[in-house]
């Protein structure tokens, strides 16, 4: 199954892991290259340091291209960027958009750009700018989130650019795979799909409660950080729906400096790190302040495995998802059945 994805970033499948911060580690990644996939390492929640030996670890596990997932308002996003040139990292993905030269550097040394977008217009934007390709979420996707269902937004960018689309939000098997590129896309990008593999290293505990939740299992909730995010409906989530304003920030306030000792960032670079998001975002301070909570409630639930302390990110699909097979299934089986689905259809109408 060859597309305009494939093509570009050299892997067999038309199918994404993408950079889920606390669970994109060395050990998803590579496992997810290893089956044809693009498996895209998440480095926002890592130091450099962490970010280089995680990048080593991948190429020792696997030879197949692989990506890492950038924030390009990092304080040290220009040595990120130098990094993955150096290791020959054969994509680099964003949630936020990247600055044009950034963009333009990176190509010129033969890594792929692939941003995340969330509007036609952002599109149009970073493909403007030189970009590769995009990744387009809808609202069903877990973690932050617009409100436009993916039926929707995808048709709306494949009509905005003419670079490959990937589409996200809402996919999990081949049936999503299959309508996906008949909708124009060049492949999916899962999330909650690969959270739920036997290669993730979140907590069985964890993930046991992931797999019983229904499709009403999820919320959107501006209560994380300020900006809406999909989680799971957990009592902490309740409580923090009910907790005062006030309350939330001073929590927050504190979680700020939890993370700062994690990543080892300075005051400093954590200032100049709020700066660049707040003018990015147009976030008020209060939110800003609220931002430091996604990264530490998502450990504590992640990485600890404290659903009582903890957020947990996970798209609508995770009600759907009832099994935790190995990346090796998931890819190899929703390649197979979509490409079933495609060969059925091209019979039925006569192609």
């Amino acid at each position: 199954m060859k597309t305009a994805l494939t093509r570009l970033v050299g892997v067999e499948h038309p199918v994404v892991q993408t950079g889920m911060g606390w669970v994109a580690g060395p050990r998803l990644v590579s496992a997810t290259a290893e089956a044809g996939a693009l498996g895209i390492l998440a480095s926002a929640t890592m130091t450099f340091g962490e970010l280089e030996a995680a990048i080593a670890e991948v190429k020792k596990r696997t030879e197949r291209p692989f990506g890492v997932n950038l924030r390009a308002d990092a304080a040290d996003a220009g040595d990120r960027v130098d990094l993955l040139i150096r290791e020959g990292v054969k994509v680099a993905s964003f949630a936020l958009a990247p600055r044009k030269e950034m963009i333009a550097k990176l190509r010129e040394h033969g890594i792929v750009v692939i941003p995340s977008v969330g509007a036609a217009r952002h599109a149009e934007k970073v493909a403007a700018w030189g970009a590769d390709a995009v990744i387009v979420q809808g609202g069903e996707g877990g973690g932050h989130t617009g409100g436009v269902a993916t039926t929707l937004l995808l048709p709306s960018v494949l009509d905005a650019v003419d670079i490959p689309v990937v589409a996200a939000g809402g996919f999990f098997d081949g049936r999503g795979l299959a309508a996906a590129l008949a909708y124009g896309a060049a492949g999916v990008a899962m999330g909650t799909r690969f959270l739920l593999s036997k290669e993730s290293t979140v907590p069985d505990d964890v993930k046991r409660l992931y797999l019983e939740q229904g499709l009403t299992g999820t919320v959107v909730t501006r209560r994380v950080d300020g900006l809406p995010h999909r989680v799971l409906r957990t009592e902490l989530v309740d409580k923090l729906e009910r907790t005062g304003r006030l309350r939330g920030l001073a929590q927050a306030a504190r979680n700020a400096l939890r993370f700062r000792n994690i990543t080892g960032l300075s005051p400093v670079a954590m200032l100049r790190e709020g700066f660049a998001m707040k003018h990015g975002n147009d976030l008020t301070w209060s939110q800003l302040v609220m931002a430091a909570n996604t990264p530490m409630l998502l450990r504590a639930g992640l990485v600890e495995g404290r659903t009582d302390a903890g957020v947990l990110a996970s798209g609508q699909v995770v009600g759907m998802i009832h099994d935790l097979p190995t990346v090796a299934q998931i890819v190899e089986g929703a390649v197979a059945e979509a490409g079933e689905i495609l060969q059925r259809l091209g019979r039925e109408t006569g192609g």
